[in-house]
């Protein structure tokens, strides 16, 4: 009895040293982020990004859309990417098999007629049966492919492409006008930018008219107002601060670019990986340092993307389940990187951090919520063990939040009423009580679940637009 006791107590001290650690490393990204954006702000005060319109000097960029299954938003979305301002680029809509009206939606919408088309192939991917182009509009082109998978339809985009940065989106995401010139503006600047991540944001409850954001709005369900919070904290604390630290190893697949010589260089997207945007990072993080050349992955706060998110909590747990099971596949096919100091920082803290705190660590927190309160119940620990958990549980997950709020109102303000930003705090300051331990289980669940699941990809539901 007494050794079960003594266990007892150890997973209680397991679980509260773990999220004073996870606290501390949010803080610690937090101070960094906050730094880089004071710092990035300053810099648009004199950034003129309309010279680079027609600057013969702007890098031609192709966007690469993989789609499946996504009538909903297709048409939208492509709208919106033809009428960027950018002086030079392609679109290319990879359809991934799709078993719905996706094909038909764009010959319908772009009059899209059949062509021949060769091109390289610079990475082995399933057969391409059609390639279209528009009367319409020159630079888009559609390819019709064999069903496989994400990561095999961004592989046939990139040897259809023609232009040497290319930029990753998802079909039913939307860019603001001026966001491809900024996020490919790092490229011009510095020639050892091999990739350039952008923000990410809810376009639930947003006014889209021909593919374009008329007004930002939250979105109607709690639900997605949720998510908002967090996508924030993630991008404004996560990406920035660790970015700033050069320890950033995700680039969202929703809105990522990339030197293309570099990526065919590395192999291409992973097919067997279905976390294909985090496991490209890493890789090349991976082949940048065994090559040894001298690189960087940047992530700009305010090129941004703005997509729809699950609505349904079914449609949540698959996604989030994908994701866990994502990042566990890409840290085993690189497990060589972990805590090996031949891949610098990324090594030594960048996959570390990921092991420890995104893997592992949810089985910590999700055993935490369990036997603390059951071991103070059973006199095991005092009550003020108790409090001291749920303090760093609960106030420093609002205090993550707020942060990350405060921060994007100083900067962009992209939610323009003063109700919008209360509602934003008050769902900050409720947000970990529930959400954020419905989401440390589906981790849970992804973990236990990752041998059967890892080349799974599965299907979310789609709506359209304005559908919120």
């Amino acid at each position: 009895m007494h050794i079960i006791y003594d266990i007892i107590l150890v997973i209680n001290y397991i679980a509260l040293i773990y999220m004073i650690g996870v606290t501390l490393s949010y803080l610690l990204q937090l101070i960094f982020a906050g730094g880089s954006l004071s710092k990035y702000v300053k810099y648009l005060r004199y950034a003129d990004y309309r010279r680079y319109i027609h600057s013969e000097n702007m890098i031609p960029v192709s966007i690469l859309v993989p789609a499946f299954n996504e009538e909903a938003t297709i048409v939208d979305s492509v709208k919106n990417l033809l009428n960027l301002n950018y002086p030079e680029y392609e679109v290319i809509v990879i359809n991934d098999g799709s078993k719905d009206e996706t094909l038909k939606m764009l010959q319908e919408a772009f009059q899209i007629v059949l062509i021949e088309r060769p091109y390289k192939r610079s990475l082995q991917t399933k057969e391409v049966r059609a390639v279209y182009c528009s009367p319409l509009y020159a630079n888009l082109l559609v390819v019709d492919k064999v069903n496989g998978g994400k990561a095999d339809a961004l592989n046939v985009g990139i040897n259809m492409s023609r232009y040497p940065v290319f930029v990753s989106m998802d079909a039913d995401s939307i860019l603001e006008k001026q966001a491809l010139i900024r996020i490919i503006t790092p490229f011009l600047t510095d020639n050892k930018v091999i990739g350039v991540g952008g923000v990410v944001r809810i376009a639930s409850g947003c006014v889209v008219e021909n593919g374009d954001i008329k007004e930002v709005r939250l979105p109607k369900s709690v639900l997605g107002k949720l998510q908002t919070v967090e996508y924030l904290r993630s991008f404004f604390t996560g990406r920035i601060g660790s970015a700033e630290m050069n320890t950033l190893l995700i680039i969202s697949g929703a809105f990522g670019s990339f030197r293309k010589d570099v990526v065919i260089e590395a192999g291409g997207y992973t097919t067997e990986c279905i976390g294909e945007d985090m496991e490209l990072v890493v890789k090349l993080h991976s082949a940048m340092h065994k090559a040894k050349k001298d690189y960087k992955i940047k992530f700009l706060a305010d090129p941004i993307c703005w997509t729809q998110p699950p609505d349904s909590l079914k449609d949540l747990y698959k996604q989030r389940k994908r994701w866990q099971i994502g990042l566990i596949n890409t840290l085993m096919l690189h497990k060589e990187m972990f805590c090996n100091p031949k891949f610098g920082k990324i090594g030594i803290i960048g996959i570390p951090y990921y092991w420890v705190f995104e893997f592992i660590g949810p089985i910590f927190e999700t055993c935490g919520y369990i036997v603390v309160p059951i071991s103070w119940l059973l006199g095991i620990v005092n009550l003020q063990f108790l409090l001291i958990y749920f303090l760093f549980v609960v106030v420093f997950g609002m205090v993550l939040s707020l942060g990350s709020i405060i921060m994007e109102s100083y900067s962009f303000h992209k939610f323009p009423g003063i109700k919008q930003v209360i509602t934003l705090v008050l769902f900050a300051l409720i947000d970990n009580f529930g959400y954020r331990q419905f989401n440390t289980i589906i981790r849970v669940m992804g973990a236990i679940g990752y041998r059967s699941n890892k080349h799974t990809w599965g299907s979310l539901s789609r709506e359209k637009f304005n559908k919120d």
